[in-house]
Protein backbone atom coordinates (compact mmCIF):
# COMPACT_ATOMS: atom_id res chain seq x y z
CA UNK A 1 0.00 0.00 0.00
CA UNK A 2 2.43 2.74 -1.71
CA UNK A 3 -0.94 5.51 -2.91
CA UNK A 4 -4.17 5.71 -1.94
CA UNK A 5 -7.10 7.53 -3.35
CA UNK A 6 -10.29 8.06 -0.79
CA UNK A 7 -13.33 9.73 -2.01
CA UNK A 8 -15.14 12.00 0.46
CA UNK A 9 -12.14 11.96 2.93
CA UNK A 10 -12.60 15.94 4.14
CA UNK A 11 -14.77 14.58 7.43
CA UNK A 12 -15.93 11.47 9.29
CA UNK A 13 -14.81 7.79 7.57
CA UNK A 14 -12.93 9.07 4.83
CA UNK A 15 -10.85 11.27 7.37
CA UNK A 16 -9.87 8.57 9.51
CA UNK A 17 -9.20 5.76 6.49
CA UNK A 18 -7.07 8.90 4.92
CA UNK A 19 -4.62 9.40 8.25
CA UNK A 20 -4.71 5.70 8.93
CA UNK A 21 -3.12 5.42 5.21
CA UNK A 22 -0.47 8.19 6.37
CA UNK A 23 0.09 6.29 9.20
CA UNK A 24 0.80 3.13 7.94
CA UNK A 25 3.58 4.53 5.11
CA UNK A 26 0.97 5.74 2.53
CA UNK A 27 0.75 8.52 0.38
CA UNK A 28 -3.03 9.81 0.62
CA UNK A 29 -5.03 11.88 -2.31
CA UNK A 30 -8.52 12.37 -1.16
CA UNK A 31 -11.94 13.92 -2.61
CA UNK A 32 -14.27 16.46 -1.00
CA UNK A 33 -16.58 18.42 -2.38
CA UNK A 34 -17.86 21.66 -1.03
CA UNK A 35 -15.46 21.88 2.45
CA UNK A 36 -12.54 23.29 1.72
CA UNK A 37 -11.53 24.01 5.15
CA UNK A 38 -12.69 20.67 6.33
CA UNK A 39 -10.05 19.02 3.61
CA UNK A 40 -7.54 21.09 4.43
CA UNK A 41 -7.72 19.83 8.33
CA UNK A 42 -7.70 16.14 6.58
CA UNK A 43 -4.67 17.28 4.74
CA UNK A 44 -3.03 18.72 8.01
CA UNK A 45 -3.45 15.48 9.94
CA UNK A 46 -2.08 13.26 7.00
CA UNK A 47 0.71 14.95 7.22
CA UNK A 48 1.13 14.91 10.76
CA UNK A 49 0.80 11.53 10.80
CA UNK A 50 3.87 11.53 8.67
CA UNK A 51 2.20 11.21 4.76
CA UNK A 52 2.23 13.25 2.31
CA UNK A 53 -1.69 14.39 1.28
CA UNK A 54 -2.99 15.81 -2.23
CA UNK A 55 -6.81 17.22 -1.44
CA UNK A 56 -8.67 17.34 -4.72
CA UNK A 57 -12.06 18.86 -5.43
CA UNK A 58 -14.43 16.70 -7.00
CA UNK A 59 -18.27 15.82 -7.45
CA UNK A 60 -18.73 11.71 -7.45
CA UNK A 61 -21.67 12.56 -9.46
CA UNK A 62 -19.12 13.58 -12.53
CA UNK A 63 -17.86 11.33 -14.90
CA UNK A 64 -15.44 14.41 -15.87
CA UNK A 65 -14.27 14.87 -12.70
CA UNK A 66 -14.26 11.53 -11.62
CA UNK A 67 -11.17 10.95 -13.95
CA UNK A 68 -9.57 14.64 -13.30
CA UNK A 69 -9.53 12.99 -9.73
CA UNK A 70 -7.72 10.04 -10.93
CA UNK A 71 -5.09 11.48 -13.20
CA UNK A 72 -4.00 14.29 -10.72
CA UNK A 73 -3.87 12.11 -7.96
CA UNK A 74 -1.72 10.00 -10.06
CA UNK A 75 0.58 12.76 -11.10
CA UNK A 76 1.02 13.40 -7.68
CA UNK A 77 1.87 10.16 -6.15
CA UNK A 78 2.61 7.64 -9.36
CA UNK A 79 0.19 4.73 -9.60
CA UNK A 80 -2.75 3.95 -7.37
CA UNK A 81 -2.89 0.89 -5.47
CA UNK A 82 -5.87 1.31 -3.07
CA UNK A 83 -8.93 3.00 -4.08
CA UNK A 84 -11.34 3.80 -0.89
CA UNK A 85 -14.97 4.21 -2.42
CA UNK A 86 -16.17 5.96 0.47
CA UNK A 87 -18.48 9.18 -0.68
CA UNK A 88 -21.56 9.21 0.25
CA UNK A 89 -24.67 10.99 1.45
CA UNK A 90 -28.11 10.03 3.18
CA UNK A 91 -31.86 11.57 2.63
CA UNK A 92 -33.56 12.92 5.92
CA UNK A 93 -35.03 10.78 7.84
CA UNK A 94 -38.50 9.67 6.88
CA UNK A 95 -40.75 7.31 5.71
CA UNK A 96 -39.92 6.19 1.63
CA UNK A 97 -43.34 7.60 0.97
CA UNK A 98 -42.28 10.85 1.93
CA UNK A 99 -38.95 11.18 -0.09
CA UNK A 100 -38.79 13.91 -2.91
CA UNK A 101 -38.15 12.51 -6.17
CA UNK A 102 -35.25 15.51 -6.11
CA UNK A 103 -33.90 13.76 -3.13
CA UNK A 104 -33.79 10.26 -4.21
CA UNK A 105 -32.27 11.02 -7.75
CA UNK A 106 -29.55 12.98 -6.11
CA UNK A 107 -28.95 9.96 -3.66
CA UNK A 108 -28.59 7.23 -6.12
CA UNK A 109 -26.63 9.70 -8.49
CA UNK A 110 -24.21 10.23 -5.55
CA UNK A 111 -24.38 6.80 -3.94
CA UNK A 112 -24.86 4.36 -6.79
CA UNK A 113 -23.47 5.60 -9.89
CA UNK A 114 -20.55 8.17 -8.36
CA UNK A 115 -18.98 4.69 -6.94
CA UNK A 116 -19.74 3.07 -10.01
CA UNK A 117 -18.08 5.45 -11.99
CA UNK A 118 -15.07 5.42 -9.36
CA UNK A 119 -15.08 1.64 -9.00
CA UNK A 120 -14.90 1.42 -13.04
CA UNK A 121 -11.67 3.99 -12.85
CA UNK A 122 -9.89 2.09 -10.32
CA UNK A 123 -10.51 -0.80 -12.73
CA UNK A 124 -9.28 0.56 -15.45
CA UNK A 125 -5.73 1.91 -13.61
CA UNK A 126 -5.70 -0.91 -11.82
CA UNK A 127 -6.20 -4.16 -13.96
CA UNK A 128 -2.67 -5.77 -15.38
CA UNK A 129 -4.61 -6.50 -18.74
CA UNK A 130 -4.35 -2.68 -18.47
CA UNK A 131 -1.22 -1.83 -17.57
CA UNK A 132 -1.25 -1.57 -14.37
CA UNK A 133 0.01 -3.12 -11.36
CA UNK A 134 -2.94 -4.69 -9.37
CA UNK A 135 -4.32 -3.56 -6.30
CA UNK A 136 -7.11 -2.82 -3.76
CA UNK A 137 -10.81 -1.58 -4.09
CA UNK A 138 -12.84 -0.59 -0.81
CA UNK A 139 -16.12 0.32 -1.36
CA UNK A 140 -18.13 1.68 1.71
CA UNK A 141 -21.09 0.45 2.06
CA UNK A 142 -23.86 0.05 5.51
CA UNK A 143 -25.16 -2.56 7.62
CA UNK A 144 -28.81 -0.57 6.18
CA UNK A 145 -28.12 -2.73 3.34
CA UNK A 146 -29.32 -5.96 5.29
CA UNK A 147 -31.89 -4.01 7.51
CA UNK A 148 -33.14 -2.54 5.69
CA UNK A 149 -33.64 0.69 7.74
CA UNK A 150 -37.60 1.10 7.81
CA UNK A 151 -38.87 4.55 8.76
CA UNK A 152 -35.46 6.34 8.87
CA UNK A 153 -33.94 5.69 5.05
CA UNK A 154 -35.05 2.55 2.81
CA UNK A 155 -33.69 4.69 -0.07
CA UNK A 156 -30.17 4.58 1.30
CA UNK A 157 -30.30 0.97 1.82
CA UNK A 158 -31.36 0.42 -1.13
CA UNK A 159 -28.52 2.27 -2.82
CA UNK A 160 -25.98 0.17 0.23
CA UNK A 161 -27.74 -3.17 -1.27
CA UNK A 162 -26.48 -2.17 -5.06
CA UNK A 163 -22.79 -1.30 -3.75
CA UNK A 164 -22.95 -4.78 -2.05
CA UNK A 165 -23.75 -6.60 -5.34
CA UNK A 166 -20.86 -3.84 -7.02
CA UNK A 167 -18.35 -5.71 -4.62
CA UNK A 168 -19.07 -9.25 -5.54
CA UNK A 169 -19.59 -9.43 -8.88
CA UNK A 170 -16.61 -6.90 -9.15
CA UNK A 171 -14.31 -8.89 -7.01
CA UNK A 172 -14.76 -11.75 -9.64
CA UNK A 173 -14.35 -9.67 -12.49
CA UNK A 174 -11.07 -8.46 -11.45
CA UNK A 175 -9.92 -11.72 -9.42
CA UNK A 176 -7.56 -12.54 -12.37
CA UNK A 177 -6.25 -8.82 -13.05
CA UNK A 178 -4.56 -8.81 -9.51
CA UNK A 179 -7.36 -6.55 -7.91
CA UNK A 180 -8.86 -7.58 -4.67
CA UNK A 181 -12.95 -5.79 -4.27
CA UNK A 182 -14.28 -5.79 -0.74
CA UNK A 183 -16.43 -3.75 1.04
CA UNK A 184 -17.00 -2.72 4.58
CA UNK A 185 -20.13 -1.95 6.11
CA UNK A 186 -20.59 -0.06 9.05
CA UNK A 187 -23.33 -0.04 11.46
CA UNK A 188 -24.32 3.25 13.69
CA UNK A 189 -21.24 4.98 13.71
CA UNK A 190 -20.31 8.63 15.29
CA UNK A 191 -20.28 10.94 12.51
CA UNK A 192 -22.25 13.70 10.79
CA UNK A 193 -23.90 11.80 9.24
CA UNK A 194 -26.59 11.82 11.69
CA UNK A 195 -27.25 15.34 11.93
CA UNK A 196 -27.02 15.47 8.30
CA UNK A 197 -30.20 13.30 8.04
CA UNK A 198 -31.62 15.53 10.83
CA UNK A 199 -31.11 13.50 14.25
CA UNK A 200 -27.81 14.66 15.69
CA UNK A 201 -27.88 12.71 18.70
CA UNK A 202 -28.80 9.73 16.73
CA UNK A 203 -25.35 7.85 17.49
CA UNK A 204 -25.60 8.27 21.51
CA UNK A 205 -29.09 7.38 21.31
CA UNK A 206 -29.97 4.55 19.40
CA UNK A 207 -25.68 3.45 20.73
CA UNK A 208 -27.72 2.66 23.95
CA UNK A 209 -29.95 0.24 22.72
CA UNK A 210 -27.58 -2.45 20.45
CA UNK A 211 -25.24 -4.77 21.89
CA UNK A 212 -22.49 -3.30 22.65
CA UNK A 213 -24.08 -0.22 23.94
CA UNK A 214 -22.45 2.29 22.14
CA UNK A 215 -22.04 3.56 19.19
CA UNK A 216 -18.76 2.33 17.11
CA UNK A 217 -16.43 5.18 15.75
CA UNK A 218 -14.93 6.42 12.66
CA UNK A 219 -11.44 5.09 13.78
CA UNK A 220 -12.54 2.04 14.44
CA UNK A 221 -14.01 1.29 10.76
CA UNK A 222 -11.00 3.03 9.31
CA UNK A 223 -9.07 0.08 10.87
CA UNK A 224 -11.39 -2.48 9.29
CA UNK A 225 -10.83 -0.48 5.74
CA UNK A 226 -7.07 -0.50 6.14
CA UNK A 227 -6.73 -3.60 6.59
CA UNK A 228 -8.38 -4.81 4.00
CA UNK A 229 -6.24 -2.64 1.66
CA UNK A 230 -3.28 -3.98 3.00
CA UNK A 231 -1.41 -7.51 1.86
CA UNK A 232 -2.47 -8.91 5.14
CA UNK A 233 -5.36 -9.38 3.35
CA UNK A 234 -4.35 -10.43 0.61
CA UNK A 235 -6.40 -13.58 0.30
CA UNK A 236 -9.72 -11.48 0.90
CA UNK A 237 -11.95 -10.54 -2.13
CA UNK A 238 -15.57 -10.36 -2.21
CA UNK A 239 -15.60 -10.10 1.39
CA UNK A 240 -18.81 -7.76 3.16
CA UNK A 241 -17.00 -7.23 6.19
CA UNK A 242 -19.70 -5.37 9.13
CA UNK A 243 -18.56 -3.57 11.39
CA UNK A 244 -21.44 -2.80 13.31
CA UNK A 245 -21.00 -3.79 17.33
CA UNK A 246 -23.28 -7.21 16.44
CA UNK A 247 -26.33 -4.75 15.22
Amino acid sequence: MKHVLVTGGSRGIGRAVAVLCAQRGACVSFTYLGNAAAAQETARRVEAAGGRARAIRADATREDETVRAFDEAERAFGAIDGFVNNAGIGTKLSPLADKTAADLEHLVRVNVYGALIGAREAARRMSRSRGGAGGAIVNVSSVASRLGSPNEFVDYAATKGAIDTLTIGLARELASEGVRVNAVRPGLIDTEFHANVGWADRASDMGKTISFGRAGTAEETAEAIVWLLSAKASYVSGALLDVSGAR
